[in-house]
């Protein structure tokens, strides 16, 4: 992905555009550091997003954690 100095992005916006319009993408960087990553916009799909919340919620009526708390849970994790 082409990496692009903030200054330069700023002046070169307009045709920064339309690349990106056209399905480019580009990392902003501010004195050589990665800042921003100029990405085409993509809309939401409202169904897929309704879709993973059903599913997460059909997942959570068939399993429990079996009475035992979250935080036990993690601090057990965190012996291993």
């Amino acid at each position: 992905m082409p990496r692009i100095g903030a200054s330069e992005a700023k002046t070169h916006l307009p045709q920064l555009l339309r690349r990106v319009q056209a399905g480019e993408r580009f990392i902003i960087t501010k004195h050589n550091r990665p800042v921003a990553e100029l990405i085409p916009f993509q809309p939401h799909d409202s169904n897929k997003v309704r879709t993973a919340i059903a599913g997460l919620k059909a997942f959570q009526k068939t399993h429990s954690l079996e009475g035992l708390p979250v935080r036990q849970m993690i601090e057990e994790g965190r012996k291993y």
